[in-house]
């Protein structure tokens, strides 16, 4: 079969397109032959050098998909050959083939193309849990959402107008305003350096907001706790682009709460995983969820996908597809 390794550290030329054996199915595992395979942020980090350092490579990339299964391991009682499964984080997914613990793996409607499957997985169930867990918007909220544009800030934005809150999107050109209203944004910042907060005051009538969604790095974070109102929460996410630095706890303004939200702690457990991907699927299937994929690429074309993401060009979610 073919994958898609990083060699060693570096930039966009580390990746190489190589043949690879293909999987043998385990006990607890079923094998898939992935038809897509999303690109995240989390890939960069890991070309980068910031996580799966105890990972000799070449190693193959990739955490998240969808797909058919072709084969299945003893022990599983739930799955079977053909089936259609999606997956969260299963390292190794830019693949034609893969072999998944079968308690990572989600059954997906016949409503719903593997496409937009892959497209949901890691982002869906990110911005379910920022919304539903981390911060449980209520009715009337008003919520800033950084990279409003992005696969995330997409599906984060519908969230929070299906929970009854009001979002103000914030994105780094012109360009990406429409897509961010189309989202449900009520109103769109254009800003590429961090100056924003002043806007935002303005928007909500020197108030600020009740709840920020950042992971555009320590450029924005001053920003970010400027806008909040009065114990507001600063929800911070996004490693590959690096944290605020130390903290002095006694200057936080505001009375204000920082968390750094994790989405495995939505989906802690197989019951919850298939609960939550449930609940995105039938979001989907109700029309109330409208997925943006903003790039397809073949499996080959790789480190062109991870360079448009880079550029921060893009717009809606990246796929590697068959």
């Amino acid at each position: 079969m073919k994958a898609v390794v990083m060699k060693k550290v570096g930039g966009t030329d580390v990746l190489d397109f190589v043949d690879r054996p293909d999987p043998v199915v385990t006990p607890g595992h079923a094998v898939v032959e992935v038809a897509a395979a999303g690109v995240n942020f989390m890939d960069i980090g890991v070309r980068q050098g910031m996580a799966w350092t105890e990972m000799p490579n070449p190693k193959v990339l990739g955490v998240e998909g969808a797909g058919r299964v072709i084969s299945v391991g003893a022990g599983v009682g739930d799955l079977a050959v053909g089936d259609r499964v999606a997956w969260v984080y299963a390292p190794g997914s830019y693949a034609e083939r893969h072999s998944i613990l079968a308690d990572s793996l989600v059954k997906i409607p016949d409503a719903v193309d593997d496409w937009t499957a892959a497209s949901i997985m890691m982002q869906g169930l990110t911005a379910s849990h920022f919304a539903t867990d981390f911060y449980p918007v209520q009715p009337g909220d008003i919520a800033l959402v950084h990279a409003a544009a992005g696969g995330l800030g997409l599906l984060l934005t519908q969230i929070i107008r299906l929970r009854g809150g009001r979002a103000i999107g914030r994105v780094s050109s012109k360009e990406k305003v429409a897509i961010a209203k189309q989202a449900g944004a009520e109103h769109v910042i254009v800003d590429a350096e961090g100056q924003f907060a002043e806007e935002v005051l303005n928007l909500t009538g020197g108030e600020g907001v009740n709840v920020v969604y950042d992971g555009s790095g320590p450029k924005t974070f001053k920003g970010s706790l400027d806008a909040l109102r009065r114990c507001g929460t600063l929800c911070w996410y996004g490693p590959v682009l690096g944290g605020p630095g130390p903290l002095d706890i006694m200057s936080l303004p505001k009375s204000v709460k920082i968390g750094y939200a994790v989405f495995f702690d939505h989906i802690h457990t197989p019951e919850l995983f298939r609960a939550r991907t449930r609940q995105l699927f039938g979001w989907i299937e109700e029309g109330l969820l409208k997925i943006t994929i903003g790039g397809t690429y073949p499996l080959a074309d790789a480190r062109r996908a991870h360079a448009d993401m880079e550029s921060r060009a893009t717009t809606g979610k990246l796929l590697l597809v068959r």
